[in-house]
């Protein structure tokens, strides 16, 4: 087992900086796109042998260091009773958003080994197949309850930001539902063997850091102390959220992602030592010349220094039109740079 990934994550000495990517798994792959013509995303995320082998593409085409689950944060989401679709070039659409109490209240609690054992039988399958760790994944509170609030992606957020601010019971109650099976998600994960897991508050950078400590960061803590006895790496991770970085931190992770909008070292100099780093090469960078992802990588790894905590990833997902190859000359990049 390559284990640099983990070593990383505990802020442990490496030979090499470790690389994975936020979405390795997916659209950018022409074979993941011949599948597609065959399979909608959630048949592929409930079907454990195709999961797995989504998962596995990435690992094959270039030598990451980490491989990280193929599924949607919505899964969850969709096994407490909403009734939602995954549309292509949107996302998550859900049929009857939330926005009231009552809403809230038809929400049923999960039973990972009932509602969610394809995720265990293609984590159990995965574990046999890879010779990296593999990490597992759930949404994060505030990310998830505006989903379901909204009904869709969204830009503003006003309808999730208004029954935030103007309906604490409800909102709580959601969040109260939501952290509960966020836990049983993860804890299923890493119960089948999953070595790491990420939290994707993707849309939490919204907040003010006022408003994320009040309505966000409460349940934030409780979903990393749920799995802390199991004793695997947690990473912590959202788009925009430079200014939330501490009560990222302060939340329970033992990894912080940042996106490419701060410089790693000043993320590194703000959440001190004892926590590791992950990111953050700009996804956009990929769709241009291949010297100047060269320029911006060798940027951010002398930026990252020499201490240990630092694992090379993108500062969000990879995007759709990027060129496989293109990712895979940046992994060897990395880890020719960053040799020691």
């Amino acid at each position: 087992m390559n284990e640099s990934f983990l070593s990383a994550c505990r802020s442990e000495p490496v030979g090499r900086t470790p690389v994975w990517y936020m979405r390795q798994a997916g659209r950018f792959l022409p074979e993941y796109r011949e599948l597609r013509e065959r399979y909608g995303i959630l048949e592929i995320c409930r079907t454990p042998e195709l999961a797995a082998e989504v998962t596995l593409m990435p690992v094959r085409r270039m030598d990451v260091d980490a491989a990280v689950l193929f599924s949607d944060i919505m899964v969850p989401v969709a096994a407490m009773g909403v009734d939602l679709q995954i549309e292509a070039g949107r996302g998550p659409v859900i049929e009857r958003p939330l926005s009231s109490v009552s809403d809230v209240e038809r929400l049923r609690a999960i039973d990972p080994p009932k509602d969610l054992s394809f995720i265990e039988k293609a984590v159990q399958m995965l574990v046999v197949e890879l010779d990296v760790p593999l990490i597992g994944f759930s949404g994060g509170p505030f990310t998830l309850a505006s989903y379901l609030i909204e009904g869709g992606p969204s830009r503003s957020f006003a309808r999730t930001k208004s029954l935030m601010f103007g309906d604490p019971e409800a909102w709580g109650s959601l969040m109260e539902r939501l952290t509960q099976a966020i836990v049983a998600s993860l804890r299923s994960q890493i119960e089948a063997g999953a070595s790491a897991v990420q939290v994707f508050d993707s849309w939490a950078g919204t907040l003010s850091a006022a408003d994320y400590a009040e309505h966000v960061l409460p349940y934030s803590k409780r979903v990393f102390a749920g799995v802390e006895d199991l004793n695997v790496p947690r990473i912590h991770f959202a788009v925009g959220a430079s200014h939330l970085l501490e009560q990222m931190r302060d939340a329970g992770a033992d990894v912080v992602g940042v996106d490419w909008r701060l410089p790693i070292d000043v993320a590194r100099e703000r959440l001190g030592s004892g926590v590791a780093v992950q990111g953050n090469l700009e996804p956009a960078a990929l769709l241009g010349p291949f010297e100047g992802v060269e320029e911006k990588t060798r940027d951010i790894l002398r930026r990252a220094g020499e201490a240990p905590g630092h694992i090379f990833n993108l500062g969000h997902g990879v995007l759709p039109d990027t060129d496989p190859d293109s990712l895979y000359r940046l992994t060897e990049l990395v880890h020719e740079v960053s040799a020691r």
